[in-house]
């Protein structure tokens, strides 16, 4: 707690399910909170739990250095969380030129905007993905694996990840980077992805829709966990193995898509079978992380099961599912 109070901290990506959960857990540590935002939704829990009113907003685009330079200098800012992105592969694959302006321009001009600003920034902590290293024979990942995505989304975090380092080793800035498997947790309104859609599914009373053939192999983090990597990075970054490197975040589950629906079910008791699409396209198959420097290094260890990650998850849904006037006459209760 100490650490974190009176701090002056920019978190990009604000009204995202990482960045809102990161920014409350900053305020109730007593730091001084400024969120870069680019467009409002209401949806967000950012907004929704009243975070936005004890933040301080920047609008402005990553895209856009001068945003980028003003969120940093007029506030002072020591710390920098960098989550903002888009980080839809479905997305990436349709609009790749957005993808790369926010994912790769946006990350560059975030550093150099902090290069700049003469040692103000103390800390800068990426987030980066397990899709960086791109589709590998060898699993698990571990942080000394090469980077190599291929498809849009995947390019966008390996080149992230690459900028990231280079900062860090031509200039000396304090980055270091986060690698996290698939985050879930309350606030996330993407509905393509399979744990709100298959929650929102079962709420309703219908199958829930499985865009793969349900066999990929994922690590499942619960956002909780990844907010706690985050704070750990930052407040080790002058400790020996920090500055300028990347670690996995991950609880090491691995398990496939139809687990994670039949877990659901199960946390639900509901008995609906999911519809298995199979239209997944520039997915990768299999990615499993290994997290043996994190916690070696920073003595991080996830505290959330699977199990309980989601409990803490579904009663989240139903409330704003209830809010935004869903008919839950089918729902599991």
């Amino acid at each position: 707690m100490s650490f974190w109070r009176e701090r002056r901290v920019l978190v990009t990506g604000a009204t995202g399910i990482v960045g809102s959960h990161l920014a409350r857990a900053l305020l109730d540590r007593e730091a001084f909170v400024v969120a870069q935002v680019r467009d409002d939704d209401p949806q967000s829990s950012f907004y929704r739990d009243a975070t936005a009113v004890r933040c301080s907003i920047v609008r402005g685009e990553l895209q856009r250095y001068e945003d980028c330079a003003r969120a940093i200098n007029a506030h002072d800012v020591e710390i920098v969380f960098h989550l903002g992105a888009q980080t839809l592969v479905g997305t990436a694959v349709r609009d790749p030129l957005e993808t790369f302006e926010s994912n790769v321009r946006g990350t560059y001009n975030l550093l150099e905007a902090a290069r700049r600003m003469g040692g103000l920034v103390k800390a800068f902590v990426v987030a980066s993905s397990d899709k960086a290293y791109g589709d590998s024979p060898i699993l698990p990942y571990t942080e000394d694996m090469p980077l190599a995505g291929r498809h849009p989304y995947d390019v966008s975090k390996s080149c992230t990840d690459l900028l990231a380092t280079c900062y860090a080793t031509t200039y000396g800035l304090p980055v270091t980077i986060a690698r996290c498997g698939n985050i879930y947790g309350a606030g996330d309104l993407n509905w393509s992805r399979i744990v709100p859609g298959t929650i929102r599914s079962l709420l309703l009373g219908e199958r829930p829709v499985l865009r793969s053939n349900g066999t990929s192999i994922r690590d499942y983090i619960y956002v909780a966990d990844v907010v706690d990597a985050y704070l750990a990075l930052a407040e080790a970054i002058e400790k020996p193995g920090v500055r300028g490197e990347a670690f996995n975040f991950s609880p090491e589950s691995r398990v496939d898509v139809f687990e994670i629906v039949r877990t659901l079910a199960r946390l639900m008791a509901s008995d609906l079978e999911p519809v298995v699409l199979d239209i997944a396209t520039h997915e990768i198959k299999d990615q499993t992380l290994d997290a043996s420097k994190a916690r070696t290094v920073l003595g991080w260890r996830p505290t959330w099961t699977l199990d309980a990650g989601l409990r803490e998850t579904i009663p989240w849904y139903r409330t704003i599912l209830q809010q935004d006037g869903q008919s839950l006459d089918h729902a599991i209760r």
